[in-house]
């Protein structure tokens, strides 16, 4: 007897996906926001239904069987009409009111955003707001974010995107920290003194290394990823870093480190999938956030 429609519940399907992309059951149910055992059953449920084994189970977690590799192909097919089902379903909606995801980068999102989305909210207090601080990009076709603040220009098709401008960035450093170890005045100097850079991303490496300074991650005397945590190492004294010049001018206790060479611009730009940019409420939000973001932008 074949398997009718009716017995694949999206839900087993989304969980079977979850599994296979994570590798395990924790890391579908962090995925997710549910229980192991409650994926565990959608996995077995779903292998009944189907009469197929989808994966090897070890250790270390889940691995794909041949034919599980195959599903997985139509079971993303599956996903992404679901996506585009409700993307336009919601870009059908009229009311100036409900939710709206915003994400944007973990600085910005300290930084930035507060002020902004709490002018949001004085001026629709029917908008609703989740605030999504990432690095990562997160994917508007699946509805991760409605819209994105990204300091790159997206690449996904069907994005609606605007260049709001660029934000400056500098060279920082707390004024005890100069007074102690003396103000550079070269990009040789640099090597005399203690730098904060990132740790797994080599962002300020490349970008120095474009400008004709030979850096090496050696050179860093603190290393995090973390932009927010990266700048409290340099407010805290660590020594030398970079951050976006509104923000670092007007934080007490700093000094701009001004060398012969210029530093990269942050482009900042707006992104919303192109079924709900039109939407009432994500319209009225994006407007909103390009007044809110434009003191930030030059």
């Amino acid at each position: 007897m074949g398997i009718r429609l009716t017995d694949l519940d999206w839900s087993l399907i989304q969980s079977f996906l979850a599994v296979a992309e994570t590798g395990s059951l924790s890391g579908a149910a962090r995925k997710l926001n549910t229980s192991q055992p409650t994926l565990g059953r959608h996995i077995r449920t779903l292998e009944d239904r189907l009469g197929v084994e989808l994966f090897h189970r070890h250790a270390r977690g889940f691995d794909l069987t041949r034919l599980g590799a195959e599903i997985q192909a139509h079971a993303r097919r599956m996903e992404h009409a679901m996506a585009a089902l409700a993307l336009t379903a919601a870009g059908g909606e009229t009311r100036l009111a409900g939710d709206v995801r915003i994400a944007t980068s973990v600085f910005m999102a300290h930084h930035a955003m507060p002020a902004i989305i709490a002018d949001i909210r004085r001026r629709e207090p029917d908008i609703h707001i989740d605030l999504v601080p990432s690095d990562a990009s997160e994917n508007l076709l699946f509805r991760e974010a409605d819209i994105a603040v990204r300091m790159y220009r997206p690449q996904q098709l069907d994005m609606v995107t605007k260049h709001l401008g660029d934000i400056t960035l500098g060279m920082f450093a707390t004024t005890g920290y100069l007074n102690r170890r003396g103000r550079p005045r070269s990009a040789d100097d640099l090597r005399h003194h203690d730098m904060v850079g990132y740790d797994a991303n080599d962002d300020i490496l490349r970008e120095m290394r474009a400008m004709g300074i030979p850096a090496r991650r050696d050179w860093f005397a603190v290393r995090c990823d973390n932009q927010s945590a990266y700048w409290e190492l340099i407010r805290a004294g660590c020594g030398l870093g970079f951050c976006q010049s509104n923000v670092a001018r007007a934080t007490p206790g700093l000094e701009e480190v001004v060398l012969e060479f210029p530093l990269p611009v942050l482009p900042v730009w707006l992104t919303a999938h192109e079924s709900l940019r039109q939407t009432p409420r994500i319209s009225r939000v994006w407007h909103l956030l390009e007044a809110g973001l434009r003191p930030f932008v030059s």
